[in-house]
């Protein structure tokens, strides 16, 4: 199993996304951004609301999912951008497991606001090229 299959079922074990199954690799990619998104607001909810147990689910769920996203990366093909992208996943991650620890709602945003980006840039692909298979 390659790199991205394995992402593609760790995520799915995280979400019940429906129509993953058949969604082209810029929808799932899409789905996995929403997927960390949603956790890490969620768990910014269950730390106001002292839960501890349900934030550290929360949040080891959005670490999978990034981790998940980082082995979608093809670093023969992406270069530069992909080990960029890489240390950047990496660095969401430690910020979140810190956000876990000290149940600091300032590093949860911190992440939120570098996945809207790249979110945001990830939308901007243009139409021809999200159907395409790698």
């Amino acid at each position: 199993m390659n790199a991205e299959n394995k992402s593609i079922n760790a995520y799915q074990q995280t979400n019940a996304y429906s129509g993953t199954m058949f969604a082209n690799p810029h929808a799932l990619i899409t789905q996995m951004f929403d997927g960390v998104l949603t956790r890490v607001a969620q768990a910014k909810g269950a730390i106001l609301r002292k839960e501890t147990a349900s934030k550290a689910e929360l949040i080891s769920k959005a670490i999978l999912i990034v981790g998940s996203l980082e082995g979608c990366l093809d670093h023969s093909k992406g270069g530069e951008f992909s080990q960029n992208l890489s240390r950047l996943y990496e660095y969401m991650n430690i910020t979140l497991a810190q956000a876990n620890i000290n149940n600091d709602i300032h590093k949860l945003d911190e992440v939120i606001k570098l996945m809207l980006t790249i979110k945001s840039g990830w939308m901007q692909v243009p139409e021809q090229l999200k159907l395409v298979q790698t």
